[in-house]
C-alpha cells in the first residue's frame, strides 16, 4: 500500500492520529527533505526509516519505490508540509503507483490554500487554486488578467520574494479590489491581512516579508 500522508504546515501538533499509526507501522517514509522531516518523526518518537523523494529524483526512485511497492511493502509518502501531490513531486508517484495498479490509500490533512481559503471569508462554494503565479512581472500580468474572467474566489501561493512584486500587479488588474494575503499559517506568527493590494504591499514592506503566503482575491 502506498499511503499518502499530510502533514502540519507550521503546528507540529496538527498530525492526526491516523497519521502517526501509519508512519509508524509503514516499512518506509519517502520524503521531500528527510532532515525536514526528521524533525517531525522525533517529535512523535517515530523510528521508520527515511529515503528522499525529490524533484530531481522522483523518475529514479519512483521506480524504486514502485518495486518495494510489488514486493509487498507499505510505503508512507509526505511532503515537507501539507499534502503530498499539490505542487510537489508526490504526484509522479501516486500516478506511477496508480499505473501499476498498486493500492493508494490518503491520510488527510492540512492543506495552507484550504486554511487560507476559509480564513479569508471569501466564497468558497467556487473557487480556483492557480498554485503559484509566474516569476515575471509581464507573464503574471498576463495570467491575472484570463483568471480575472473566471468569476470565481482565487487563490495563489506566493514566495517571500516575490510577494511585494506580485501584490503590484495584482493592484494594477484588480485595482482596489479586496484581497486577503495570508502568512505562516497554523505558526506562532500567523497572520492573516485584509485590504487592497496597494495597502497589503504598504504593510509588508515596513518590514523584510517572511515566511510562506497566501492570496485570495
Amino acid at each position: 500500500m502506498l499511503y499518502i500522508v499530510a502533514t502540519p504546515i507550521g503546528n507540529l501538533k496538527d498530525l492526526s492520529l491516523r497519521a502517526v499509526e501509519v508512519l509508524k507501522s509503514a516499512d518506509l517514509i519517502a520524503c521531500e527533505d528527510t532532515r525536514h522531516t526528521q524533525i517531525l518523526l522525533t517529535h512523535y518518537g517515530i523510528s521508520t526509516p527515511t529515503t528522499s523523494f525529490f524533484q530531481h529524483n522522483r523518475f529514479t526512485k519512483g521506480e524504486y519505490l514502485v518495486n518495494l511497492l510489488k514486493l509487498g511493502k507499505n510505503i508512507a509518502l509526505v511532503s515537507d508540509a501539507g499534502t503530498p501531490g499539490i505542487l510537489d513531486p508526490g504526484y509522479n508517484l501516486i500516478n506511477l503507483a496508480i499505473k501499476n495498479n498498486l493500492e493508494v490509500s490518503f491520510i488527510p490533512g492540512a492543506t495552507a490554500f484550504v486554511h487560507a481559503l476559509v480564513l479569508s471569508g471569501k466564497p468558497a462554494h467556487e473557487f480556483y487554486f492557480a498554485g503559484f503565479l509566474p516569476n515575471r512581472s509581464g507573464a503574471r500580468r498576463n495570467q491575472l488578467e484570463r483568471l480575472k474572467k473566471i468569476g470565481c474566489t482565487l487563490v495563489f501561493y506566493e514566495s517571500c520574494h516575490r510577494i511585494l512584486a506580485s501584490l503590484r500587479d495584482i493592484d494594477t488588474v484588480f485595482g482596489q479590489r479586496e484581497i486577503v494575503v495570508a502568512r505562516e499559517l497554523t505558526k506562532k506568527f500567523e497572520e492573516i491581512l485584509r485590504g487592497s493590494p496597494d495597502s497589503i504591499q504598504q504593510r509588508l514592506s515596513r518590514g523584510r516579508p517572511r515566511g510562506e503566503f497566501v492570496i485570495v482575491i
